[in-house]
């Protein structure tokens, strides 16, 4: 496309790279920006059905809601994380965040759930909220079972989430159980542990500071003892002789 004969507000370096636009379909990919360029909104907002806006440095979508007619939102290999707020789309039915910084399923969950109440399909591969091999070596298959099952018990409408396809049997276990399916970060099931009572009071053997008992009025004795050790290892009282005897 060749450069815009109009000015735009947005004077910054955004508004002087070139989207790709064809038959619906708007590309800004590996542009760097930080936020939605101006000059996207102010053309292409009508006509866009498809957006893919991956490979930048995204952490919120302002002016994304004018997009009224979006069906595919890709917004991969951003910084879109657990503050981004998401605007309503009732049109869009496919959204792609892979490799981005959210890490609160059931925060992010519940927005998508207001938001895209007709989304089919989501991805969230690569997001530490997404148990599998790209976000921690730690997670195993188990973990991401259980995640998809969380997943689709607040979202019963997708038919494909990240890389397969939703199954029937999966959507029958995800109503039965997938509530309490929520896979929870070791550091963050630390963080949510209430405190032991134990821990609040601190024992301590020795008389308290300022007590008024006295030395002799302690239980603890000092001493020789009139017995020996025979053994070469601890077994019991069979190898300590009484020296008295």
């Amino acid at each position: 496309m060749g450069e815009p004969s109009r000015s735009y507000e947005d004077t910054g370096e955004t508004s002087r790279l070139q989207p790709v636009f064809s038959e619906g379909q708007l590309s800004f990919i590996g542009h760097d920006a930080s936020e939605i360029p101006i000059h996207l909104m102010q053309e292409y907002t009508v006509q866009t059905v498809h957006l893919d806006l991956s490979f930048n440095r995204l952490w919120q979508l302002n002016g994304l809601e004018r997009f009224t007619q979006l069906k595919t939102l890709v917004l991969d290999n951003n910084e879109i994380g657990d503050d981004t707020m998401f605007p309503h789309i009732e049109s869009l039915d496919t959204l792609s965040l892979n490799k981005n910084r959210i890490t609160k399923l059931d925060q992010f969950l519940k927005q998508i759930e207001s938001r895209f109440p007709c989304l089919t399909y989501l991805s969230l591969l690569g997001n530490t909220a997404c148990p599998n091999q790209l976000s921690s070596t730690d997670k195993d298959d188990e973990d991401y079972q259980r995640y998809r099952y969380y997943v689709l018990f607040h979202l019963p409408k997708l038919k494909f989430l990240d890389a397969s396809a939703v199954r029937l049997t999966e959507l029958l276990e995800a109503k039965r159980c997938g509530q309490f399916m929520e896979v929870v970060r070791p550091n963050e099931a630390i963080e949510q542990r209430e405190p032991v009572e134990a821990m609040t009071f601190q024992y301590s053997p020795l008389p308290k500071e300022g007590s008024s008992e006295s030395d002799d009025q302690h239980i603890g004795h000092w001493g020789k003892s009139r017995s020996k050790y025979l053994g070469k290892n601890s077994e019991g009282n069979r190898f300590i002789t009484d020296i008295s005897l």
